[in-house]
């Protein structure tokens, strides 16, 4: 098998979720990910409740196939074990907000000055520059800030979604993104550059088919006015008799003309199931009683051999034994010295030629340290005078 970022060292010194996940994904690639991480705790999500053994289950499932090196980087010696790291890689990729690698002496300037092949990766709340870039926000308040937040859900107040659509949406992955593009273009123009990566500005693009239906209309997105929004009947969510959830989707007319026909009522089939209007809400509420006459488990069977986009809601232990997720492989069972047998997450995208592969497990806090330092020339009894010193 052979790694698409096979021999792409990248240095990460976020934490949390948004660049750890992009880092996982190089990782899971391929790439040879460097976790830099503060000796005095490291990545605050290690010890975040609940754990699996000594670890928590966040760190688990985001820091898989990297190692760990522990570098107290407000220490002269270790910074300049980071330039010497720095000389070798091809990515940094960091989460602080802007100016603080700066003050470290570690700003894109002075590591491009050491490696013009650099790509340098800053994932920030607000962005490099403009009137929030100091201010300190987290998902709630990307979304809040752009929009997505002020239609979601049904009319009255705004919901929070279930992930954080900023953090991995509108950050990791259109850092990944990033971090690829950044290489194919150094392949062609011999030279890194510097990625301004705000989770604001990624989270303002998931308005994409609201901000055309305003362009062309001019009416100001709300709760519940749109066929994808809770506004329509055809396409919605619906409780059963048992208290769980049915997720309707049927958009197009011979989805909704099976659905119809599936429920034995063929007189909903008209062409205003998809016009906007106060009917919808009439209708709404008839497929509502209808769906609270059965249980989860029998509307699931009314509809296992009708292809009318009507699902059920799982919960999540529910989707890690469902026979789809598992013949995907994305539901994994590894074995841990320590933790025992777990469910690690599968590799999402699958590549005939270059595939991602699960090779370790997330690591101990400064588990490589040793390792990596020996890698660019530093003893044992070097590393013993940099332990002693709190560099490492």
């Amino acid at each position: 098998m052979r790694a698409a970022f096979a021999g792409v060292k990248v240095l990460d010194l976020s934490r949390l979720l948004p660049g750890p996940f992009c880092s996982m994904l190089l990782a899971d690639f391929g790439a040879d990910v460097i976790k830099v991480e503060d000796p005095n705790g490291g990545d605050y999500i290690r010890w975040w409740p609940p754990l699996l053994g000594k670890n928590s289950g966040f760190h688990i499932v985001l820091n898989r196939n990297k190692r760990s090196l522990t570098l107290n980087l407000k220490k002269p010696e270790a910074k300049e074990i980071f330039k010497q790291l720095v000389a070798e890689a091809d990515v940094v990729l960091e989460g602080f907000r802007p100016g603080v690698m700066d003050r470290l002496g570690l700003g894109y300037e002075v590591l491009r000055a050491i490696n013009p092949r650099l790509i340098y990766c800053a994932i920030t709340g607000y962005g490099a520059d403009g009137p929030r870039a100091q201010r300190a926000g987290h998902d709630i308040n990307y979304l809040a800030l752009n929009g997505v937040l002020s239609y979601s859900g049904r009319q009255g107040s705004p919901t929070i979604p279930g992930v954080q659509i900023a953090d991995l949406g509108g950050g990791a992955l259109y850092a990944a993104f990033s971090i690829a593009t950044a290489l194919f273009a150094r392949e062609r123009l011999g030279e890194g550059q510097f990625i301004d990566l705000a989770m604001a500005d990624g989270a303002l693009t998931w308005n994409c088919l609201r901000w055309g239906k305003y362009l062309a209309d001019g009416l100001v997105p709300s709760q519940g006015d749109d066929f994808l929004n809770h506004g329509f009947a055809c396409y919605n969510l619906y409780a059963t008799r048992d208290g769980r959830t049915m997720s309707l989707g049927a958009l197009e007319p011979q989805f909704w003309k099976l659905f119809c026909a599936t429920v034995g009522r063929p007189d909903w089939n008209t062409p205003a199931y998809f016009e906007p209007g106060p009917h919808q809400h009439d209708l709404q509420q008839e497929v509502a009683e209808m769906f609270r006459t059965q249980t989860l488990a029998e509307w699931t069977q009314v509809f296992a051999d009708t292809d009318c986009c009507c699902e059920p809601v799982l919960n999540l232990e529910e989707v890690m034994a469902d026979e789809q997720t598992r013949q995907r492989q994305m539901v994994v069972e590894l074995l841990h010295a320590s933790w025992g047998v777990y469910q690690q997450l599968g590799i999402a995208p699958k590549f005939s030629l270059t595939p991602g592969t699960l090779r370790s497990h997330a690591p101990e806090l400064g588990e490589h340290t040793a390792e990596i330092l020996a890698e660019i020339g530093m003893n044992g009894t070097l590393q013993e005078q940099l332990k002693a010193g709190g560099v490492i």
